[in-house]
């Protein structure tokens, strides 16, 4: 291969319009999924001190709020719900009149080309603030996997049945995407995608999250059924059964501490669209820095989303999603 001087890559990188020709990565609006937090009551919008720019929000202000967003050209939300009343096995999760069922109701009429994917899990609706129904058949209190089935479906059922278009679980329970499946078919919702949380962490990057969709477990934490950060190939094995079960899209989360996971990922199932989940702990860290005038916001976010592209996701959830998209200019 020629060697300086005959090859110069800074060629390339000379005119502003050469760079654009041969930038390998892009960021389009289209690349975003936006979380929204949903909390019982009326005409509240609450700043999440430490997720600035996010709000919890009564489902009166959806209207407004689902309009803004696909003005922006963002294709997609995901739902977070808070019920004014938790219990043991967070009914309200699956109640035909909970929070995220009226959420997604009032979305699809404001903005019915807007994508409304629903969290499908159990930390914000029950009292102990775990993924599922908690018992100590074992010795140790923990969330029973096959009873958590049950419920799941239940609730998968009931986001389908108020207009979700999408269903997205959360809980890192085993056999929970054959679980769903089967009973969004038996109900008549086999045309509803499944994007699984195939490869969710126990991280510390949670933080501001629980904070936000007040889902903090009241007792232990959750990694007995969250996967271990030491490990990489255990990732590979959760999508794999994902997928057998029929999983349609796969999901990492969190993004940034786990690019490499992304990346294996996609070079093991490059047909099967990927989701990264760029986390509130990681939208956080940006946020305080830039409050301090430590980092250039802008640019340091679009580089980390820039980064989860060039990794291998196909689409990301993230609470950066409003401001890239005025960053980049609309579509």
């Amino acid at each position: 291969m020629p060697k300086f001087p005959t090859t110069r890559l800074r060629r390339l990188r000379q005119h502003p319009r050469v760079r654009d020709l041969v930038r390998e990565t892009r960021l389009s609006p289209h690349d975003f999924i936006l979380p929204l937090f949903v909390r019982y009551g009326q005409n509240e919008r609450i700043p999440i001190a430490s997720m600035p720019g996010n709000f919890q929000l009564t489902v009166d202000h959806l209207a407004a709020e689902a309009r803004e967003i696909a003005g922006l050209g963002i294709p997609a939300v995901i739902l977070f719900g808070i019920p004014e009343h938790k219990d043991a096995v967070g009914s309200d999760a699956y109640c035909e009149h909970g929070i995220v069922q009226q959420a997604v109701d009032a979305i699809k009429q404001a903005a019915p080309e807007l994508l409304v994917m629903t969290d499908v899990c159990f930390c914000e609706f029950t009292d102990h603030g775990h993924c599922g129904i908690v018992n100590d058949r074992h010795g140790t209190a923990d969330v029973d996997n096959d009873a958590t089935l049950e419920i799941l479906v239940k609730e998968a059922v009931s986001h389908a049945r108020a207009g979700a278009d999408l269903i997205a679980p959360s809980g890192m329970m085993d056999g929970m995407i054959q679980a769903l499946r089967s009973g969004l078919d038996a109900e008549g919702f086999e045309h509803i995608p499944i994007m699984s949380y195939a490869a969710k962490y126990s991280s510390a990057f949670y933080g501001p999250f629980r904070d936000a969709a007040e889902s903090a477990p009241q007792f232990g934490d959750r990694r007995t059924y969250q996967m271990d950060p030491a490990n990489g190939a255990e990732a590979l094995r959760e999508v794999a059964l994902d997928l057998e079960e029929g999983a349609d899209i796969l999901m990492v989360k969190p993004a940034l501490s786990y690019l490499d996971v992304i990346r294996n990922v996609k070079q093991a199932h490059p047909d099967v669209p990927l989701a990264a989940y760029n986390v509130s702990g990681e939208f956080a860290m940006v946020k305080a820095a830039a409050a301090k005038g430590w980092i250039d916001e802008q640019r340091v976010a679009l580089e980390l989303l820039l980064s989860i592209r060039r990794a291998g996701a196909d689409m990301i959830l993230t609470y950066h999603a409003k401001d890239a998209c005025r960053w980049l200019g609309g579509d």
